[in-house]
């Protein structure tokens, strides 16, 4: 069972691509606040359906690891978690994501972006399955994290520009490789629970 905590933090680590796209659609369309919260509200819905999608896979695959189970969910927290921390690390001022992917303002690619940024939370849905978490709280606070951060991010992207997506990349990151490292911990007696 995950603590609010490790859910927040899950939260937060999730949304960390959406805010870092947000902040790169803002700083090229200038949205109005309506337009921000339609927008944010697509990265929130697609952002909780993924880990959905996710926890299903994983739940026809459990019953076949379960023994290794904090392994996987460690491995692919750690993977997405280093990719995040990495993509933060590297991306400039340039990357595609922020300038390429956000030119047009269609649904379209509104929503290509959205699920780009959260496959990642199908991965750990994956995980999450092996943990037996309740995924209903974790998806709605995943989407609703997203919803928030991604209109925050436009509005904040029309006037800061795209650094500050950079610095949410590494802090999420990061943020998930502690969270897989302390299941890790903690399924192998480590930790206390």
């Amino acid at each position: 069972m995950m603590s609010p905590i490790a859910i927040a933090v899950l939260s937060l680590s999730m949304s960390a691509d959406a805010f870092a796209a947000a902040i790169g659609r803002g700083a090229q369309h200038r949205p109005t606040v309506p337009q921000a919260l339609r927008q944010g509200m697509v990265f929130g819905i697609i952002e909780a359906i993924t880990p959905l999608v996710g926890f299903g896979i994983g739940l026809i695959a459990a019953g076949l690891v379960e023994a290794i189970d904090h392994w996987i969910a460690f491995a692919l927290l750690g993977a997405v978690g280093g990719k995040m921390l990495h993509e933060g690390l590297t991306r400039d001022g340039a990357d595609e994501d922020e300038e390429e992917a956000p030119r047009k303002r269609g649904l379209l690619t509104l929503i290509a972006t959205a699920v780009g940024t959260s496959i990642d939370a199908g991965a750990v849905g994956i995980g999450l399955a092996f943990l037996g978490a309740n995924i209903w709280v974790i998806a709605a606070a995943i989407g609703a994290t997203t919803f928030c951060l991604a209109t925050l991010g436009m509005l904040i992207g029309k006037f800061a520009g795209t650094k500050l997506g950079r610095a949410a990349e590494i802090v999420g990151g990061i943020a998930l490789i502690l969270l897989g490292t302390k299941i890790l911990l903690e399924h192998l007696g480590v930790l206390a629970v």
